[in-house]
C-alpha cells in the first residue's frame, strides 16, 4: 500500500499542476508570419498552437522546481502571452516583460539544423522566458540580474535542454556571472541540499541578500563557489 501510494504521488502532483495550468491563459501571436523567422516559427517549430502547449508545460514544470503546487504561492499572473516580432533590442533572443514574452522571429530563422532542431532551442528559450514570468524577486534585477538569469537557465537546464553553446559544469569566473555559469552552480547546490533552488527562489520574494545562501546551506555564495571550483579541478 504504502509503495502504490509513493508511486501515485508524483502522478497526482502532475495532474493537480495540470489543473492549475489550466486556470492560466497562455496566448501566442506570431507577428510577422511573412518574415523568414515567421516562416520557420510556423513550419519547423509548429507555429502558436504548439508554442502554447510548450508555455503550459513550461509553467507546471517551473511550478513544480519551484515546489509551488499551490497557487497562492506563485506570481500572480492569469495569462502568458508569446509574441514572435521582428525586432528586439541588439543581441536579444527573446526578452520579457512580467507575463509577456517577445521572441526574436531572425533567431529561429538563424536556427541551424532541421525542424527538430529549431524545436529544441525555441522549447530551451521558452522554459528560460517562462521562469522569469514566474520567478520571484526581479524588482532587484538590475542589481543582481546574474542569479535571476542563472535561475532560468538552471530551470532549462533540469528541462533537458540545455543549449548548443554552453560551457561545462565548472567553468567561470565568478558564481553570479548569469545564464548556464551561474545555473551549473545552482545545480551544485541543489546536489548539497534538494530543493534549494526552490527554497532560494521563495526568499528571493523579498529581495536578493546574500545570505541566503547560508541560511539554507550554511555557507556564503563565494565559500559554495570556491567548494564547486574546487570539485572540477579535481576531476
Amino acid at each position: 500500500m504504502k509503495m502504490a501510494s509513493a508511486a501515485a504521488a508524483p502522478l497526482l502532483l502532475l495532474l493537480a499542476l495540470a489543473a492549475t495550468a489550466g486556470a492560466v491563459t497562455f496566448d501566442a501571436i506570431n507577428a510577422v508570419p511573412d518574415s523568414a523567422g515567421g516562416q520557420r516559427f510556423d513550419r519547423d517549430y509548429g507555429g502558436v498552437e504548439y508554442a502554447k502547449q510548450v508555455l503550459s508545460e513550461a509553467s507546471s514544470f517551473i511550478w513544480t522546481t519551484f515546489n509551488q503546487s499551490n497557487p497562492e504561492d506563485r506570481v500572480g499572473y492569469d495569462s502568458v502571452t508569446l509574441t514572435v516580432v521582428d525586432n528586439l533590442q541588439p543581441g536579444a533572443v527573446a526578452v520579457t516583460i512580467g507575463n509577456a514574452i517577445a521572441l526574436r522571429a531572425q533567431s529561429v530563422a538563424e536556427t541551424n539544423g532541421d525542424a527538430a532542431a529549431v524545436k529544441e532551442g525555441v522549447n530551451g528559450v521558452l522554459y528560460h522566458e517562462a521562469t522569469h514570468v514566474w520567478q520571484w524577486g526581479l524588482q532587484d534585477y538590475t542589481a543582481h540580474w546574474g542569479i535571476f538569469e542563472g535561475i532560468a537557465d538552471y530551470v532549462r537546464l533540469k528541462a533537458g535542454l540545455p543549449a548548443g553553446n554552453w560551457g561545462q559544469p565548472g567553468e567561470g569566473k565568478q558564481w553570479d556571472e548569469g545564464y548556464a555559469v551561474t545555473a551549473y552552480f545552482l545545480d551544485y547546490c541543489e546536489s548539497l541540499k534538494s530543493g534549494f533552488v526552490a527554497e532560494l527562489n521563495g526568499k528571493l520574494k523579498d529581495g536578493y541578500n546574500d545570505e541566503y545562501f547560508v541560511q539554507i546551506l550554511g555557507k556564503t555564495a563565494d565559500q559554495l563557489w570556491s567548494d564547486y571550483k574546487a570539485k572540477y579541478s579535481q576531476g
